[in-house]
């Protein structure tokens, strides 16, 4: 029964690290479709949305059954806890790869010629953050998850540069306005990359040292200690 369960679970894991690979893929293909002005790549990333909707679903019911059926404890328990919660943010990560791609389109049919300020740098750090987190995650990383939660100051500080300077544009030039709330957008839409990229590093430092770092609980216990 124990094997069974043990193959359950490494099923559930590989079916995590698959939806990983694509949403992290779909995230690339959404900045360069922005960046190229590649209309037909970002409507490529919109198609392919189902793929990660259609895993979410099956890690979902997978997750169902084994706490229904199994009564997992300990490790097991962090596992499965956890990995219900990287698989809310994978859908949602995939839900802005298609946020991108679309104001991806928006920019290149109306307005293909706008600065992009800030964006490159921000989504050269999302990404990098969302790479390691699911790399702290295929490999139980743990000193690669905490990587990530370093660096959530960092795109926060760029989100709000970026968007300081699009409004500036905004008004000294009337005629940015639209390509300007396309481009918050798609900031807006990093910075959660990059929120949903910490949320995974937690959880694998949740699974690996049944430690929570949320909301820096680690440093308010230890004042409280």
């Amino acid at each position: 029964m124990y094997r069974h369960f043990e193959q359950e679970l490494e099923n559930l894991r590989t079916n995590l690290i698959k939806m990983a690979s694509i949403v992290e893929e779909d995230i690339r293909l959404s900045i360069k479709a922005l960046v190229t002005h590649d209309i037909s790549l970002a409507q490529k990333v919109i198609d392919s949305d189902y793929k990660v909707n259609e895993l979410e679903i099956q890690n979902h019911n997978s997750i169902i059954d084994l706490l229904a059926l199994q009564q997992p404890v300990a490790g097991d328990l962090r596992m499965i806890l956890a990995a219900q919660k990287i698989n809310n943010d994978l859908e949602r990560l995939g839900d802005h790869a298609v946020n991108i791609a679309q104001s991806a389109l928006s920019i290149c049919t109306t307005q293909p010629h706008k600065p992009f300020l800030e964006l490159p740098k921000m989504a050269e750090v999302a990404q990098n953050m969302l790479r390691k987190a699911l790399d702290g995650f295929i490999h139980s990383d743990v000193t690669l998850c905490r990587s990530v939660l370093q660096q959530d100051d960092e795109i926060d500080n760029l989100n709000i540069l970026m968007i300081q300077e699009v409004i500036q544009l905004m008004k000294s030039q009337h005629s940015f306005i639209e390509g300007g709330l396309d481009l918050i957008r798609v900031s807006r839409n990093l910075e959660r990359v990059a929120d949903l990229a910490t949320n995974i590093a937690e959880e694998v430092i949740f699974i690996t040292q049944a430690r929570v770092v949320k909301h820096h609980a680690e440093e308010k216990n230890s004042i409280l200690q």
